[in-house]
């Protein structure tokens, strides 16, 4: 009886130091890749929040939009991670660390800092890419995320709440998450994985073993603000395809359908006549979209597209958003039960406003702008205009007064209908010389000139 009592620990201390001796050890390849990741601070404006009483719901619209235009404005800081893609000063982080900053800095693990400007951001794959002046940076490299396995050793470093350059490990849980964002898109299929991400890891790499990015940490799930161990991060295949777009034209053009799908269970698998729950329902086709005119109808059922089988319904965004418009690929339907193959020619997806603003930055005015909607033009009565929103500081707009919210309805003697308009008068203004122009602010007819340096 004491030779079991004996054995028992003896076994279990062999277990446990087989198990020590199998997990990996980071320490060469943290200091092999940290000179490459950065810290990023950035600094803007917000309006600042009202704390006063409660406003009745019957006048809450009129307050809330007279209190975003009047209210002061306030300093917001926040900060990031990122890393270096390449020798000459590009540097890839989270559209969202980036979005609304005034000023960007860069800091670098041997305290080097360098002012950022913005190539490009894309808010879908919530990536944007930076560019520094410097030259012979050790850029990191991309792995192969298709061939990420769950269960995986991965690595994480990172400026969470401000530590910097912090690392931590642990396994791919999943791949092929769908998370769709506030606007229900959903491009990315992210990696999800247990490493420990806090509010600071965004943007910042993800590693295999071999020192290869294959992801950016991009999102946590959390009831209180700090890890619990579900992190994601966008795959590094999604992410050289985005950044390619973004060095060359600063935006990001997406594949676009024109459908509404569902996913599939049992029930409807049945009565679809389907082998098994799988593929992309389609409940409505939008008239003369690319799917309409590809000849997809209300009922088919997408189980293969450009080759890729379609598991679940979510799996078709993915596939469709990362082809490039106008290409014609090969999509395997069942329709009435029986497989059919369509070749579709699928269609460009609408950019965001903020996004093509983002490309040239301010215009010759100090602004932003995009089209009035039109319940805006019917509760001004007006026929056309464009609406600002955002104003440079020191530029001409911002020294004539105008603010983000105004609605420019005239430049000079010209009528402004709409974006294509205002960006053709706007590049004939004549500098150095006052010119009228008038907007709408709060409801109210204001007229200002304005001048060009």
């Amino acid at each position: 009886m004491i030779g079991k009592l004996l054995l028992i620990p003896t076994l279990l201390l062999i277990c446990v130091s087989s198990v020590q001796a199998e997990l990996p050890d980071f320490t060469d390849l943290v200091e092999e890749v940290s000179p490459a990741v950065v810290k990023i601070n950035t600094s803007g404006e917000a309006p600042q929040q009202s704390m006063g009483q409660p406003i009745p719901d019957i006048f809450r619209d009129l307050f809330e939009r007279r209190g975003r235009s009047q209210a002061p404005r306030q300093p917001v800081r926040s900060s990031g991670s990122g890393f270096v893609i390449s020798k000459d000063g590009y540097i890839l982080t989270n559209h969202h660390v980036v979005d609304g900053a005034d000023t960007i800095e860069v800091l670098f693990a041997d305290r080097s800092e360098y002012r950022a400007e913005v190539i490009g951001t894309d808010r879908r794959s919530d990536l944007a890419l930076l560019k520094i002046e410097a030259k012979g940076l050790k850029p990191l490299r991309f792995g192969d995320s298709d061939k990420l396995r769950a269960g995986e050793w991965v690595l994480a470093i990172g400026s969470p709440f401000g530590l910097d350059y912090s690392v931590t490990a642990g396994i791919v849980s999943a791949i092929g998450r769908s998370i769709p964002t506030d606007q229900r898109e959903n491009y990315v299929p992210f990696i999800q994985t247990d490493v420990a991400i806090n509010p600071g890891n965004s943007g910042g790499p993800l590693f295999n073993l071999d020192g290869e990015v294959v992801g950016i940490n991009s999102q946590i799930y959390s009831r209180s603000g700090g890890s619990i161990g579900l992190s994601f991060s966008v795959p590094s295949s999604v992410a050289q395809k985005v950044v390619a777009q973004l060095k060359s034209d600063g935006l990001v053009q997406r594949g676009w359908l024109g459908v509404a799908i569902q996913d599939i269970n049992r029930a409807l698998a049945e009565s679809l006549q389907l082998d098994r729950p799988r593929g992309a329902l389609i409940n409505a086709v939008e008239p003369d979209s690319p799917a309409d005119r590809s000849g997809l109808q209300p009922g088919d059922v997408i189980v293969s597209f450009d080759g890729q089988p379609i598991v679940h319904a979510d799996d078709l965004p993915h596939l469709v958003g990362m082809v490039a418009p106008e290409t014609v690929v090969r999509a395997e339907i069942v329709r009435e039960g029986k497989s059919k193959k369509l070749d579709v020619k699928v269609g460009a997806l609408e950019n965001d406003p903020a996004e093509i603003a983002s490309v040239s930055g301010y215009d010759r005015l100090g602004l932003t702008t995009e089209d009035l909607t039109a319940e805006q033009l019917r509760s001004l009565r007006v026929r056309g205009g464009v609406l600002v929103t955002d104003v440079s500081t020191d530029s001409a707009a911002a020294k004539a007064g105008l603010r983000a919210e105004d609605m420019i309805v005239q430049l000079g003697y010209t009528v402004i209908d709409n974006q294509e308009d205002y960006v053709r008068v706007i590049a004939d203004l004549p500098e150095n010389t006052p010119v009228l122009i008038r907007f709408y602010r709060q409801g109210w007819a204001v007229s200002r000139t304005i001048i060009i340096d």
